[in-house]
């Protein structure tokens, strides 16, 4: 199966960075995954960096879903379900630190949640990435789900 998650801006915590590269690693055997880490808009008016950095994941023209706080909550084992029903390509988008324009939001395929609790974006990357490797022990039945 081949994944994409597609971000703005790159990861500036040494230690969510180095999580990240622990399970990127760790999915290796189960997956052929890519980080596209997209510019990261800057500047003072919210609005227009969402739209801008917006832009920027509608040109890809690639079909995604979107990890959004208002959408699908599932458990791991739900989500490793959903990940075994998808046919490669998955692509997934995590937003910004403001989040995404409502044009992303129409066009993502479906919308899942990580949690109902609210997390820095780049430890919604570490901790997305950590689901996507327990997802495929679950599938797989390695002793990583307890």
């Amino acid at each position: 199966m081949k994944i994409k998650v597609i971000w703005p801006g790159k990861t500036k915590e040494q230690f969510i960075h180095e999580g990240m590269k622990k399970y990127l690693k760790l999915l290796g055997p189960y997956t052929e995954i890519s980080i596209i880490e997209l510019k990261e808009e800057k500047g003072k008016d919210v609005r227009k960096m969402i739209e801008k950095e917006g832009e920027r994941i509608l040109k890809l023209q690639e079909p995604y879903m979107l990890l959004d706080e208002n959408g699908e909550a599932f458990t791991s084992g739900e989500f490793a379900e959903y990940i075994a029903g998808h046919k490669p390509p998955v692509n997934f988008v995590l937003g910004g630190a403001y989040g995404v324009s409502e044009e992303v939001k129409k066009m993502a395929q479906n919308t899942i949640s990580l949690s109902k609790m609210t997390f820095t974006h780049e430890m919604s990357r570490l901790f997305f990435l950590e689901q996507l490797y327990r997802a495929f022990t679950i599938t797989h039945k390695r002793g990583y789900h307890h």
